[in-house]
């Protein structure tokens, strides 16, 4: 794989860290060893999770004061209008950004404790995250999409293509491993992100409208997938304007001007 399609990455969302070295990989699995070596139930929870946003002179509270707990294995969908905090309240449980104000807890552990080189330790090993708009890599094929993850985390070559080709398989792609993206339709394209985000086989999955771009026979599809992947176990997290997509989630929460109102 050529290193500048793995900067474009890189760049495109910054969850995947890159180990410069192995002191560096040790130490961030120290970090996060030392705070979670207690007995804990295994859940996410926030605590009056606050973010506001600054332009210019301007303040925008995004969230204000949100209290949610998601318990292991639950399938939860939020849902609310443009505007109300969804996407914003995700990429704080998923270790993207940063609260102004308040916490996330994953499993017992304060993010707000831990450095950049432990939060991106999170996202690597527990969170798996698909896109709206995919964000796949245009010039690589589909294997080596789901593969690239597993090259962050430094897995040896022959074991993560023979572990995207399962994923392939898994999400039913299991003849379209060389093909790009711009030869697969939309729907193929998601099952290629639902794939990579199961790289390194994270407890949880979360999507952002992952059925946003597809058709209705696509997005039925993709939801049987994260469907099934709940009943494995995964704690499944998606944000949806689709109330028919949202009633096969185990719980639904609304939310509007940055509230959870249920």
């Amino acid at each position: 794989m050529k290193v500048r399609y793995i900067s474009r990455l890189y760049k495109f969302c910054d969850i995947f860290p890159f180990f410069s070295s192995e002191s560096l990989l040790i130490s961030r699995r120290h970090e996060l060893y030392k705070l979670s070596e207690r007995n804990i139930i295994r859940m996410i929870r926030t605590e009056n999770l606050t973010k506001v946003y600054r332009l210019g002179a301007v303040e925008v509270q995004a969230l204000r004061d949100v209290n949610l707990e998601i318990k292991d294995g639950e399938f939860i969908a939020i849902i609310g209008p443009s505007g109300s905090g969804k996407s914003t309240l995700l990429n704080l449980i998923g270790c993207l950004d940063k609260p102004t104000r308040g916490a996330v807890f994953i499993d017992g552990i304060n993010t707000g404790e831990l450095s950049e080189n432990g939060l991106a330790e999170i996202r690597r090993e527990k969170i798996g995250f698909i896109f709206q708009q995919f964000n796949l890599i245009h010039t690589l094929n589909a294997l080596e999409n789901v593969a690239l993850p597993m090259f962050f985390a430094g897995v040896r070559h022959e074991i993560r293509m023979r572990r995207a080709e399962e994923l392939l398989a898994k999400v039913g792609l299991g003849d379209r491993i060389y093909h790009k993206p711009s030869e697969l339709s939309g729907g193929e394209q998601q099952r290629i992100a639902i794939a990579r985000a199961l790289s390194n086989d994270p407890e949880i999955i979360i999507g952002d409208e992952p059925t946003g771009n597809i058709d209705t026979a696509a997005g039925k599809v993709i939801m049987d997938i994260l469907e099934g992947l709940n009943h494995e176990g995964k704690t499944i997290i998606v944000v949806t304007h689709d109330a028919e997509i949202a009633a096969r989630a185990d719980r639904i929460k609304r939310m509007r001007d940055g509230k959870v109102l249920d």
